[in-house]
């Protein structure tokens, strides 16, 4: 529950007559949005592209790059300082382009899914987005919608509102027009409500921050809890930033003792640690992330947070409805019987007035029973007591020629729990209910339900022809009419749905409201295992421990409420799993905002599509499984960048700090790091458009930061090794000077570790993995540009001198060397993580 300001808060707005019964002109709101600003807590509105750009150099790294360059003007060193200027913003604006388009289209894609709202301007009704909602309009709300902002209602039926945001109330309550003396605000609404059954037309009144709930916008628009990709990469970061300061001391104080120039030394430790730092990951992260968005999107999969990608990657359970998913969701009234398996057209009737004279959301259950196109018989709506998940009912008073009846229709077992009598011979006459026929009408219930029939159970009573108002108290006494059975068959390629994301280590865990029998009937008919059934009743008398213990080892959770459906994500989570949510009712909300990944379809409620991180434009069990897949493409290229990032560059830098206690001269001038640096990263950028290897896409995977440490140790030593074999080479086969030196390995260690991605790259074989062509292109690119620079102008600039013929000889046989030697190591490096594996496994 989220602490807000109380409802008689001394601003008490709704005790004021409203000002205005009409809509605003659109040249109204125009100049209202202008005075109030969008309707929401936090601007979202872009900073200038020039302050974003600045914003990059805030990096640590990069200021004290800047720094130093300073230095080197202020000494003369004129050359130096271009160049690590050049250097710096070469790579911030890499980082910073790729970034922003990223950005861009992972906006659009969002904004495409944004919640709107009915309005009237200019006489007439229209869809606008919540932000553009402005005090003055006038809103039209009805069941399922989420109100947009505060304000007083006009005119309302039936209008129920569930405020448990701002109140913590569970239960709906019900608003009236007209000035409420009690303060209570029985006659306002506050944006973050949800409408549970009825209709209304609301003059808003406050917007955005103003709002009750913008009081408390902090706590609530608070940033979800990192993912665990994300946390992955936190502690990345942290690993790799204590290796750089460690190595980067290290250097300095060496050079500092050997008694080399102060500023050289610290230049030298500053690019050191540049190149150590993988300071792309987060473009690379955003990019791969919001192209698969765009992947995500030609699927009909709007992606409105970018990290429930990675989520969705890393997911090994989805819990899911399955009306609409797993059925088709085209239900029909299969047929009606009353207590004495006859039927005499009164179950229906009473059904249908129930549905017709409903105000709540219309679920697919009273759609079935309005096309069976009964009339009224001239019955009118008195009140109602609407539908909530607790009681698992609607009741409905009507009136008909000074008669007055409650009519109910809900959950069978709901329904009986009220009865004392039961109707015959087409409701002429009603018996008292005794054990023994509720028993047996128990069994009829269930006997329908194994046939993989919805029931629901529908009831009347009579009431007091005075009786203008109804309450959750009179639904008692009730006389039983009979039970309504439905048919809602499987939906056709929902079986090799489930069977693929069986196949991809995906668990489908069935969360729902109806029967554990028609749910078991259905498993059968898609030939999903069921390893176990918890039913909403023994679910509440567990707890939280129980409950992780059991919800592993359930595949069906039947007849829950909206709470219990939480309580089954959070325990799920509990036990280490990655946890996807399928839902698009009002009662789905919490547990689509518990999951690591919630998930709903563009028809759902607005609640349900607000706390979704999904939306899919198909209920489609075999789109999601596509998803999937693609989320587990963007997470095998962000690791391909990781793995070079700390294999490679660790390596280079390993070498170099250890090069610096043997040689007489820097190993490598700090410019020449800069170059080698942005060259290596032109190379990368083009990871988040590689292809991943199918063996990556049959598992979920998920960041482990141990698997990164025994994979830099390992192949950072390999490259440490050749680049000691370098050296060997350097120094007494071609006897280089220093210039030739720092050139010769100037030039092998970017051929080697760009060359390296393509063995790197995938887990099998290189030569049966084909890369991207545009991963293909920058990697060769930049070895040409590598080979070619020496014997350039701009090579001179950066004091690289022409090698001798024969180095690139020896060149391409280390090359070679090192590309069979990482190959080998690699599958001796897998092997050893699945016999690991394995190991682990229960028997």
């Amino acid at each position: 529950m989220v602490e807000a300001q109380p409802l008689d808060a001394p601003a008490q707005w709704w005790l004021e007559a409203p000002s205005a019964t009409s809509g605003l002109t659109q040249t109204q709101a125009e100049a209202a949005l202008a005075q109030y600003g969008a309707n929401r807590f936090e601007s979202r509105q872009a900073k200038p592209l020039l302050v974003q750009f600045a914003a990059r150099f805030r990096n640590p790294l990069v200021l004290i790059l800047l720094v130093a360059s300073a230095v080197s003007a202020m000494t003369g060193d004129l050359s130096n300082f271009a160049i690590i200027i050049t250097m710096v913003v070469l790579s911030v604006a890499m980082d910073f382009f790729q970034e922003h388009r990223a950005g861009r289209a992972a906006d659009q894609l969002r904004d495409s899914v944004a919640l709107r709202t009915q309005v009237e301007r200019d006489g007439k009704a229209q869809a606008v987005a919540v932000a553009d909602v402005v005090p003055g309009d006038i809103v039209r709300l009805s069941a399922g919608d989420r109100v947009p902002a505060d304000g007083v209602l006009l005119d309302a039926r039936d209008f129920f509102v569930n405020q448990a945001l701002l109140t913590g109330e569970s239960y709906p309550v019900e608003k009236r027009p007209g000035i409420d003396s009690a303060h209570e605000a029985g006659n306002a609404v506050f944006m973050g409500s949800t409408v549970v059954s009825g209709s209304a037309r609301v003059l808003v009144r406050l917007t955005g921050r103003r709002t009750a709930l913008g009081a408390v916008a902090h706590s609530i628009l608070a940033d979800p809890p990192p993912t665990a990709f994300e946390i992955g990469t936190q502690r990345f970061g942290s690993m790799i930033m204590r290796l750089t300061l460690l190595l980067v001391l290290f250097v300095l104080l060496v050079n500092v003792w050997l008694d080399r120039p102060l500023i050289d030394s610290f230049l030298f430790a500053v690019a050191l640690a540049v190149g150590l730092t993988p300071e792309l990951l987060p473009m690379v992260i955003s990019v791969t992330l919001s192209r698969g968005a765009m992947r995500m999107a030609t699927l009909r999969v709007i992606v409105k947070r970018l990290p429930a990608i990675q989520n969705l990657g890393a997911m090994d359970v989805l819990c899911t409805d399955k009306t609409g998913t797993l059925t088709e969701a085209n239900i029909r009234l299969d047929h009606c019987v009353d207590a004495e398996h006859r039927d005499t057209g009164r179950v229906l009737t009473l059904a249908h007035l129930n549905s017709r004279f409903e105000s709540g959301l219309k679920s697919p259950l009273d759609d079935a029973v309005l096309a069976c196109g009964t009339d009224d018989g001239g019955w009118t709506k008195v009140d109602e007591v609407p539908f909530d998940f607790e009681r698992r009912r609607v009741s409905v008073l009507l009136e008909r020629a000074g008669q007055r009846c409650l009519v109910v229709k809900g959950a069978p077992d709901d329904v009986l729990k009220l009865c004392s009598h039961y109707e015959i011979s087409g409701g002429q006459a009603r018996v008292v209910l005794d054990d023994a026929t509720r028993e047996r009408l128990h069994d009829d219930c269930r006997a329908l339900e194994r046939e993989g029939l919805r029931v629901l159970g529908v009831a009347s009573r009579d009431m007091q022809s005075t009786q203008s108002h109804v309450v959750v108290g009179d639904e008692s006494g009730m006389a039983f009419a009979g039970f309504a059975a439905f048919i809602d068959p499987p939906k056709p390629g929902a079986a090799e749905a489930l069977a693929a994301l069986a196949r991809s280590g995906v668990e489908v865990k069935i969360v729902s409201g109806d029967s554990e029998l028609v749910t078991q009937h259905l498993c059968a008919l898609l030939k999903l295992p069921v390893r176990g059934v918890l039913t909403g009743s023994e679910l509440a008398q567990m707890d939280e421990t129980t409950l992780r213990t059991r919800a592993g080892q359930t595949t069906l959770f039947c007849r829950v409420n909206p709470a219990q459906k939480n309580r089954i994500v959070l325990a799920l989570k509990a036990r280490g799993h990655v946890v996807g949510y399928l839902g698009d009712g009002v009662n789905d909300a919490p547990p689509l905002r518990s999951a690591d990944v919630g998930i709903t379809v563009d028809s759902a409620v607005d609640v349900a599509r607000e706390m979704a991180d999904l939306v899919m434009l198909d209920h489609d069990l075999a789109v999601l499984h596509e998803g999937v897949l693609e989320g587990r493409r963007t997470f095998g290229n962000v690791m391909k960048y990781i793995m070079m990032g700390t294999s490679s560059n660790f390596g280079n830098m390993l070498s170099m700090a250890v090069a610096s206690l043997f040689l007489p001269f820097l190993p490598m001038l700090p410019t020449q790091i800069l170059l080698n640096n942005v060259l290596y990263d032109l190379s990368e950028a083009a990871i988040p458009l590689d292809t991943v290897d199918a063996e990556d896409l049959r598992q979920p995977h998920t960041l482990d930061i141990g698997f990164i440490q025994r994979f830099m140790w390992l192949f950072g030593s390999i490259s440490s090794l050749f680049d000691a074999l370098t050296f060997w080479l350097l120094f007494h086969v071609l006897e280089a000077n220093e210039t030739l030196f720092r050139t010769g390995w100037f030039v092998e260690s970017l051929v080697t570790q760009v060359l390296v991605i393509f063995v790197i790259r995938t887990r099998g074989r290189p030569w049966a993995s084909r890369p991207s062509g545009v991963l293909t292109i920058a990697s060769l690119g930049t070895v040409a540009v590598a080979l070619a620079l020496p014997f350039t102008p701009l090579g001179a600039l950066f004091h690289l001198a022409p090698p001798p013929l024969v180095f690139f000889g020896w060149l391409a046989g280390m090359v070679m060397a090192y590309l069979v030697t990482v190959e080998v190591a690699k599958r001796f490096f897998y092997s050893r993580i699945r016999n690991r594996s394995t190991a682990v496994q229960p028997a």
